[in-house]
């Protein structure tokens, strides 16, 4: 199951980058919990990796800032009893984060003007409902 991990196109993260480390989980599992090493910590070192482009590289550190320690993402996974399960979660966690960390930013938003039919549709809404409250007055028309 090991191995290189595609994140997005050509971009392909080879299994020597990455780094494991197993534990006992504190979730599901009962007395086997105690014995069963199925808690994953999934590391990828973001600063130093030789399969991100430069600009690529420095949109991830940029993005992921908050989540990087030292330039290093850790992903830890203990939701399910097998370790390989949390493996595989771990793995598809690291693939989410890395594609939305080095996708494209969005392309900037052209500004527009409200056209006159949806100006003139929101003010008569308006006085409509300033009739509406002006007639809820005691008074009638104050």
């Amino acid at each position: 199951m090991p191995g290189p991990l595609r994140v997005r196109g050509s971009i392909v993260i080879p299994e020597a980058e990455l780094s494991w480390r197993f534990s006992h989980s504190s979730g599901p599992g009962g007395q086997g919990v105690n014995t069963a090493d199925s808690r994953v910590e999934l590391r990828y070192d973001v600063a130093a990796s030789t399969v991100l482009r430069p600009t690529l590289r420095a949109r991830a550190l940029e993005r992921l800032a908050g989540r990087l320690v030292d330039g290093v993402l850790a992903i830890k996974a203990s939701e399910y009893r097998s370790q390989l399960r949390n493996r595989e979660a771990a793995e598809r966690r690291l693939v989410e984060l890395l594609a939305a960390a080095i996708a494209p930013p969005p392309r900037a938003r052209r500004p527009t003007r409200a056209t006159r039919a949806s100006v003139e549709r929101r003010l008569t809404a308006k006085r409509m409902r300033s009739n509406v409250k002006k007639l809820r007055r005691p008074d009638g028309d104050a």
